[in-house]
């Protein structure tokens, strides 16, 4: 397996996804468990297109946690930056969905949110190898929440500037996983400074930034190449160095939106590594990645589940030309 180019740091998760559409959490008779968690959708995606990929997290010493490490090995995905907690279980995620399957985060059963062994990833053992050979670093926030996988946060950012990593920041805004909304705010505010490119949904930029125009978010942090706005079925807007513009979604007969923003994600990156940063430079080349992203992101929507719903270059291609892109 060739070395990663992209990390992705956070969390691996199984999301139990309710079988009954249109029901509130106790009102579900049965779900289904899904491989999910932004990080690890991003990693498995972008090795799907056929980017380099690795994870960095931790999961229990139990059985859903090696089905986790198992799927990502089985993806391609490189897990060298996998820590297995010996006590704390790993983490499972009861998700509802409306009618048109969009979904809603339902809580995590009988733990706490504190309790899970994503929350335990340490800083110290971070592989500083991973970074020496990478070319990009894509975090979430949610390790912020809890005090040793925060640290982790640091030391990765840390690792990432020292080897001359990109930083990519998905907010991946969860207030379940917060108890305190406000430190989230603020824990988030005080690292912008140290990104390369954002992805946020509208109502993540809304609450951070009371502005959903990506340019009037790359203008207010001068330290950004590219933001990224995705607002679901509306589409996506974006600022990627001179270049602003907005992008309908693609049309699409909906099964489930879990991991569709991080397939657009992974798209981009895979598309940035192909082409080279400096490309996005041209009005043009910035609208045709985006384009790829949000095709990338639309054909995760047609299946259940996050992972096993991501498409191949292949698929992407086809797809694109028959819309004649």
């Amino acid at each position: 397996m060739s070395n990663p180019r992209v990390l992705c740091l956070g969390e691996v998760l199984f999301d139990c996804l309710a079988d009954q559409m249109g029901l509130k959490l106790e009102e579900v008779k049965s779900w289904t468990p899904y491989p999910g968690g932004a990080p690890a959708n991003v990693a498995c995606a972008l090795v799907k297109l056929g980017t380099p990929a690795g994870f960095i997290g931790a999961v229990g010493e139990d059985n859903p946690g090696q089905q986790l490490v198992q799927l990502l090995q089985e993806v391609g995905v490189d897990t060298t930056g996998v820590q297995q907690h010996p006590a704390a279980p790993t983490r499972q995620v009861y998700v509802v969905r409306d009618l048109n399957g969009d979904r809603s985060f339902a809580g995590f059963g009988k733990y706490d949110t504190s309790e899970f062994a994503d929350t335990r990833l340490q800083a110290k053992q971070l592989p500083e190898s991973l970074f020496n050979e990478a070319d990009f670093l894509v975090l979430g926030t949610l390790e912020l929440a809890y005090p040793e996988s925060e640290a982790a946060i640091h030391q990765a950012l840390k690792l990432a500037e020292q080897y001359d990593l990109k930083i990519i920041l998905d907010v991946n805004w969860r207030p379940v996983f917060w108890q305190d909304a406000n430190l989230a705010k603020q824990k988030i505010e005080a690292l912008l400074q140290r990104f390369d490119f954002l992805k946020l949904t509208k109502e993540e930029a809304q609450w951070l930034f009371n502005t959903t125009d990506p340019g009037a978010i790359t203008y207010r942090l001068n330290s950004l190449e590219g933001v990224l706005v995705t607002d679901g079925e509306n589409g996506c807007a974006y600022c990627l160095g001179e270049n602003e513009g907005k992008l309908p979604a693609f049309a699409m007969p909906v099964v489930d939106t879990t991991g569709a923003g991080d397939s657009f994600l992974a798209g981009f990156i895979h598309q940035l590594i192909q082409l080279g940063i400096n490309s996005l430079k041209d009005a043009a080349t910035a609208k045709r990645v985006i384009t790829y992203a949000s095709a990338v992101g639309a054909l995760t929507t047609i299946k259940p589940g996050a992972i096993a719903s991501q498409p191949t270059a292949a698929e992407v291609e086809a797809f694109l030309a028959d819309h004649q892109l």
